[in-house]
């Protein structure tokens, strides 16, 4: 673990999923819910280090993976909602976090991202709907296995979304590290085939 810990990871939800999904958006709308404090894990490198895709292309992928699993690290230890970027759940150490705090994978479609992909401020996605396919079904093991509760925001009011998971955080009793429950929103874990947009209710 790194010398950087400070602690068990107490964050008062967390945001996962891939790129274009959300997670900003509908984080900060929960967190205002919630009356929480809110941080992205990506503004959070750009507040220290630029633009990321600026840095990826001086310093290399492994260089910025290093750095923002210090971002997250500091993060995930304080009582905010979080949302992390959509690669950072590639750390096992980021993936032990998380299993101490309650999770909520946001998904989305090819084609619901597909106009926000062309600005090049994201660095892995530069060839377009293509490069997100392939890095979403890289990564969707991993966000699956992450999550308690699952959310689609391909087609849903990203407002109601917001209620709703932050109706699920207020309803979560306490619990003992990676248990999942099946109680408020649903149920939990991820189950990406819930296409009407609703929390899924697969239990583990």
């Amino acid at each position: 673990m790194a010398g950087h810990d400070t602690g068990a990871a107490r964050a008062r939800v967390v945001f996962i999923g891939p790129m274009g999904a959300g997670k900003t958006t509908i984080g900060k709308r929960v967190a205002k819910s919630l009356a929480a404090a809110f941080v992205d894990s990506d503004a959070e490198f750009v507040a220290g280090h630029g633009p990321i895709a600026a840095y990826f292309d001086a310093h290399g992928e492994a260089a910025f993976r290093r750095e923002e699993r210090l971002v997250v690290e500091s993060a995930v230890r304080r009582d905010v909602v979080l949302a992390l970027g959509g690669g950072a759940v590639l750390d096992p150490r980021t993936r032990a976090d998380l299993a101490e705090v309650p999770v909520v994978l946001l998904t989305t479609t090819a084609e619901a991202v597909r106009d926000r992909l062309g600005s090049g401020s994201r660095p892995l996605v530069r060839g377009g709907v293509a490069d997100w396919t392939r890095l979403h079904e890289q990564r969707r093991p991993l966000y699956e296995a992450l999550a308690d509760v699952v959310f689609d925001t391909s087609r849903r009011p990203i407002t109601a979304i917001a209620a709703e998971i932050a109706d699920w955080v207020r309803a979560r009793p306490a619990r003992d590290p990676r248990t999942h429950d099946a109680t408020a929103a649903g149920g939990s874990a991820a189950d990406p085939a819930a296409d009407s947009g609703r929390p899924s209710g697969r239990l583990p």
